[in-house]
């Protein structure tokens, strides 16, 4: 397996689409065997999920997203860890052990905070549609 995380001076770089570098990990057995820096050769946003699927990309940690790089790399069928921040080698490790902290909706800043406070940030969603 193939991780690609948004990179910049040791750390996930938090604009997806302005990445100049992004640090691929090869994974085998749940084990990082080889990691190097790949640079993006200004490549930006919708261009950079044809950039990754060319380099056998199958999953994407990042800082911030936006929607139409989003929706490229779901097309693209990688899947996306939005909302990271730290060390990019801490948050491969963090992913593989099951462990990483991500943002489903990472663009998505104001999803759910209309009118009011939301104490309960359990995951759990009320719906009362019917």
């Amino acid at each position: 397996m193939r991780i690609a995380v948004t990179y910049e001076n040791g750390d996930v770089y938090q604009h997806f689409g302005h990445s100049s570098q992004f640090k691929l990990y090869e994974v085998e057995d749940g084990r990082i065997v080889e990691a190097h820096i790949v640079d993006t050769e200004g490549q930006g946003h919708g261009a950079l999920a044809s950039f990754l699927t060319s380099l056998g990309v199958h999953t994407v940690i990042a800082g911030g997203i936006g929607d139409g790089a989003r929706q490229a790399l779901a097309k693209a069928s990688i899947q996306l860890y939005g909302g990271v921040s730290g060390s990019a080698d801490e948050a491969v490790k963090a992913l593989l052990a099951g462990t990483l902290e991500f943002d489903p909706n990472p663009s998505c800043g104001h999803h759910g905070h209309e009118g009011g406070h939301h104490d309960h940030h359990d995951g759990s969603h009320h719906s009362h549609a019917h």
